[in-house]
């Protein structure tokens, strides 16, 4: 039965973190079609918005750990589902994703996106994407922010693993910035497909920044050791085992609710 209520209202809660989504991306169109501010002021309220309705829709309450990168820096960032753009959306400054570039044609995402100066992807094209990343976000530097990789170039569920992608390391080189690794769990409470939104701690945790100049094989084995390792810490803190991808207890909702 409280299974079947942690699903209602998480139907709820998706169905009007989406249509905020229209409502503001409507509402404040006509300032971010001319001012990449009003483009992050209309997404920063989002996020605002979402984050709090997560909390008293569905148990979900968000924490952020570790110091907060204000400064133009890179963002290796682990990603298990839209929850952690929120988190990390809401604490930058000026943030800018690497993004898939099918979203470009998501309505409002799309439009926002390339108003906040967001580098799309192609992913089937290997070796060009690569080098037309390295371009676009030569050109996106123009403007000041920090710009957020995931290497694993994708949504990966707690306990699954998927290897690191090159392009964190080729970009480091390039840029010459610092990289702040990020750690999170939050796909244990939003996950990355599905309507169950399942009460707890998400946490997003930005972890001690590596000063520029490190081997490019070096760097790639530092990000993953430490990305892996506090995110894992991170889910056994909320209870859940990812090697064994096995609650500890459940509970209501279906999931387990990260001690206060």
């Amino acid at each position: 039965m409280r299974d079947t209520i942690q699903w209602l209202r998480s139907l709820a809660f998706v169905i009007q973190v989406y249509l905020a989504m229209a409502v503001l991306g409507l509402l404040f169109s006509p300032w971010a079609l001319v001012s990449r501010r009003g483009a992050l002021v209309a997404c920063k309220l989002y996020c605002r918005w979402a984050l709090w309705t997560a909390r008293w829709m569905v148990g979900i309450r968000s924490e952020l750990r570790g110091n907060v990168p204000h400064d133009e820096v890179m963002i290796a960032a682990k990603h298990q589902s839209f929850l952690d753009i929120l988190i990390i959306f809401d604490a930058v400054p000026h943030p800018k994703f690497i993004m898939k570039r099918e979203l470009l044609w998501t309505p409002f995402i799309g439009i926002y996106a390339k108003r906040l100066g967001c580098i799309p992807v192609d992913r089937g094209k290997r070796g060009r994407a690569v080098a037309k990343l390295v371009q676009d976000v030569a050109r996106e530097f123009r403007e000041p922010g920090q710009l957020i990789i995931y290497p694993q170039g994708t949504r990966v569920p707690p306990g699954e693993y998927r290897p690191y992608k090159i392009g964190p390391a080729i970009l480091y080189a390039n840029l010459k910035q610092p990289c702040v690794p990020a750690a999170t769990n939050v796909g244990l409470f939003w996950p990355k497909k599905g309507i169950m939104r399942r009460p707890g701690r998400a946490v997003v945790e930005f972890l001690d920044p590596i000063a520029p100049g490190m081997d490019r094989n070096a760097f790639m084995r530092e990000i993953e050791i430490r990305i892996e390792t506090r995110s894992n810490a991170l889910m056994r803190e909320a209870g859940f085992d990812p090697e064994t991808r096995q609650w500890k207890t459940p509970t209501p909702g279906g999931g387990r609710t990260a001690a206060d």
